[in-house]
């Protein structure tokens, strides 16, 4: 059984490239976050100061993934 993942709500900080963004956490961590695979299809793309929902592994609190807009 794969470990459970973390659900988050950050803000975008800067856009990157067209699938990464720096994003703010609410204890003030800055982290890189990338589009899911279903945004990246879509072409979605966010603005900075918009809240987002955010996916993150227990195992690495740096990098995560970007689910939807908050």
């Amino acid at each position: 059984m794969p470990d459970a993942t973390i659900h988050a709500v950050g803000t975008i900080l800067e856009h990157l490239n067209p699938v990464l963004y720096r994003v703010s956490l609410p204890n003030g961590k800055s982290i890189l976050a990338h589009l899911s695979k279903p945004l990246t299809e879509a072409k979605e793309v966010f603005s900075i100061d918009e809240r987002i929902v955010l996916e993150l592994t227990p195992y690495d609190f740096d990098q995560a993934r970007i689910l939807r807009r908050a």
